[in-house]
């Protein structure tokens, strides 16, 4: 009785540790789905607040190189608290980039991995099309944001150093004497804006993709 009892124990064992196994398996990936899709929409709202941010120091900086002796350090204070602030976005933005490139690239070698598993060849088909696909969309975001880095810090170094620069002299000469490289910046500010669009239309089309709409 007890050599019966044995077996069917260790069958009924085994079936519910494969199954726990299977189960862990979809729960992970799906994990890992929900994780890089978050990323993806983390790195669009960052972009859209930093362009915020951007366009409130550009502003603050135009009022300081207007203000009048009254106004002038009250303009100075605000201006140095927005490039703080500026400088904390974009590398807020840079981070979430960097993140979503490296949970992207996990998220696509495990499915390959257990693409390869399937026993069904069109499922397995299936899988690879589609992981193809949507690799090769994601891809497009780090493609896109090759060039905000440069164009970020050379912008940011651009205003830190104007802001040293007035700590140093803010009197109506030392505004004046500043105030055509302050205005070069509002081409750098353009050259950052443009930098962004790319990675900005790439998010757009990986959300088309995921939510099965259009461009």
């Amino acid at each position: 009785m007890k050599t019966r009892k044995f077996p069917l124990a260790l069958f009924t064992m085994l079936t519910i540790g494969a199954a726990a196994f299977l189960v862990g398996c979809a729960t992970t990936g799906m994990d890992r789905s929900v994780k890089t899709s978050s990323s993806i929409q983390e790195v669009d709202d960052e972009i859209g607040k930093m362009v915020v941010q951007l366009d409130k120091t550009s502003v603050s900086l135009d009022t300081l190189l207007k203000s009048g002796p009254s106004d002038v350090k009250k303009s100075f204070e605000t201006y140095s608290d927005n490039v703080v602030k500026v400088e904390k976005e974009g590398n807020r933005v840079l981070k979430r980039m960097e993140e979503m490139k490296s949970q992207s690239k996990e998220y696509f070698a495990e499915w390959e991995k257990q693409g390869s598993a399937y026993a069904n060849p069109r499922i397995r088909e299936l899988s690879e099309e589609r992981r193809l696909k949507l690799a090769e969309t994601y891809a497009k975001v780090p493609a896109a944001g090759a060039g905000i880095k440069v164009t970020y810090l050379a912008y940011l170094s651009d205003l830190k150093e104007i802001q040293i620069f007035l700590s140093n002299d803010l009197t109506p000469q030392g505004i004046a004497s500043i105030t055509p490289v302050a205005n070069n910046t509002a081409n750098d500010l353009e050259a950052l804006k443009a930098s962004l669009q790319p990675v900005v239309a790439a998010l757009a089309e990986i959300k088309a993709e995921l939510q099965g709409g259009t461009k």
